[in-house]
């Protein structure tokens, strides 16, 4: 029998997330982005529609590479203004019983030890639903921003990122045993010294010498979620990530990345199914093919090129505004997104795009795939998809919001539930146990363990 696919919702605490210009779309709210009704009123339809999880984006920077400046960026919204994501967790938490929330943090511009405190709180307060998106960020004017004076490598960022998540880790699984809270009231006792004991760390990028601020939260280390895609990117992931996002265009390179990263995952002393991936997906629905063509070439009526390729330049760290509009994207190494450039030029050599095509393919469903017909059409060619890639789910990208969002709820879950391919109800238990099946906590070959590990034998 055919697996279940899985649904996250992919979105963004901003106005312009993936379809620069549908802010103008008449029906679209996500200029509502900074109010926490809005977020409500998506995690509930979003649990109605028995999603895994919403997955929140995040950017530090502005995208300034088109044209050497935010003009293009602040003209069409992308990703600008854009808001914290973290702090609509809580309230989304709070309407919802089941709804798991991805949500990025970069690793790139904040100590671990205040982070590791966020997010123990945040999977305190939602019961254990928080999954954490670890990002190294890819904006040169994020580094700018907070005084560096420019990004750093590629590789580099990725070796930051191990010793960011080893003082994660520690903190997470070592600082506090399981019953350190005793909480006897008739011995005036809340924990217990003897079982918490201090983070000592001393690694190649933070020093780290406390104990950490939160007692154990449901998951004690939230899922890990990455999204990096290059060959580094992969290594990591093979090493750390239990799911994994990737997006790129055709189904030949989206493969390459699941058998890469599974690959790396058993390299690294993992199971290959210790992963799951997510490919990004745009779905454009109508109750007909007819109809939802109409509401595609609707959509088409808002884009903005120039948003687009505002876009694209800070994924690829390339001012796309500097090639011909009919020129073929060529492969060069930047120190930005590299499978953003790959995914564009060298990663298909089957498929060749011009700086007009990757404008229009990028102004509606980004660096993903889209497809647009009947809940039948669509829930055909995610099945296909699956089939040809290896992938267990999608994150769905929205292009009019909260419409893309309720149309997937009402016409697409029931059609993937008529063929056993989706849930009909969710499992007990945290975010990790829906996903996974096995509890709340990490399993024993997950590097994380091995660092609380290290942190209880260093104290005795």
């Amino acid at each position: 029998m055919p697996a279940e696919l899985r649904l996250n919702a992919f979105t963004m605490n901003t106005v312009g997330h993936l379809a620069p210009g549908l802010w103008t779309h008449p029906r679209d709210r996500s200029r509502d982005h900074g109010r926490l009704a809005h977020w409500a009123a998506l995690a509930r339809t979003l649990e109605r529609g028995l999603f895994d999880a919403i997955f929140l984006a995040d950017v530090m920077g502005v995208y300034d590479v088109l044209g050497g400046g935010p003009d293009a960026a602040l003209r069409n919204a992308v990703q600008l203004p854009i808001h914290d994501p973290l702090q609509l967790i809580p309230a989304m938490a709070l309407v919802t019983r089941h709804l798991g929330f991805g949500v990025t943090g970069s690793v790139s511009y904040e100590h671990p030890y205040p982070f590791a405190r966020r997010i123990s709180t945040l999977d305190h307060l939602t019961e254990g639903r928080l999954a954490w998106n670890v990002v190294t960020s890819y904006l040169d004017s994020g580094a700018r921003a907070v005084g560096l004076p420019r990004l750093a490598g590629h590789d580099d960022r990725y070796d930051y990122a191990e010793d960011y998540l080893d003082v994660c880790y520690k903190l997470w699984e070592g600082s506090w045993d399981d019953d350190a809270v005793v909480a006897d009231p008739a011995a005036a006792i809340f924990a217990d010294p003897g079982r918490v004991r201090p983070v000592r760390h001393q690694g190649p990028h933070f020093t780290v010498d406390g104990i950490h601020l939160s007692e154990p939260s449901p998951q004690r280390t939230p899922v890990i979620f990455q999204a990096g895609a290059s060959s580094r990117g992969r290594r990591f992931a093979g090493r750390h990530a239990e799911a994994v996002f990737v997006s790129a265009p055709t189904a030949a390179i989206v493969k390459g990345y699941v058998d890469a990263i599974r690959a790396d995952a058993v390299a690294a002393g993992r199971r290959a199914d210790d992963v799951q991936i997510y490919s990004m997906h745009t779905v454009i629905l109508g109750d007909s093919d007819a109809e939802a063509a109409r509401k595609h070439a609707d959509y088409r009526r808002h884009v903005r090129s120039e948003g687009a390729l505002a876009l694209l330049s800070g994924w690829t760290g390339l001012d796309l505004g500097r090639y011909r509009p009919d020129q073929p994207l060529r492969h060069v190494k930047t120190n930005a997104g590299q499978s953003a450039v790959e995914a564009f030029s060298s990663a298909d050599p089957a498929r060749q795009w011009t700086i007009a095509e990757l404008a229009e393919w990028t102004s509606i469903g980004a660096r993903g795939p889209v497809t647009v017909g009947s809940p039948a059409t669509v829930a055909d060619a995610l099945e296909e998809w699956a089939q040809a890639t290896g992938v267990d789910g999608f994150n769905l990208g929205a292009v009019v919001i909260p419409e893309t969002f309720e149309d997937a709820a009402t016409l697409l879950v029931p059609e993937l539930q008529r063929r056993g391919r989706f849930k009909t109800g969710y499992r007990p238990g945290t975010l990790r146990d829906k996903l996974f099946g096995a509890g709340p906590r990490l399993p024993d070959r997950h590097p994380a363990i091995g660092a609380g590990a290290s942190v209880r034998a260093a104290a005795g």
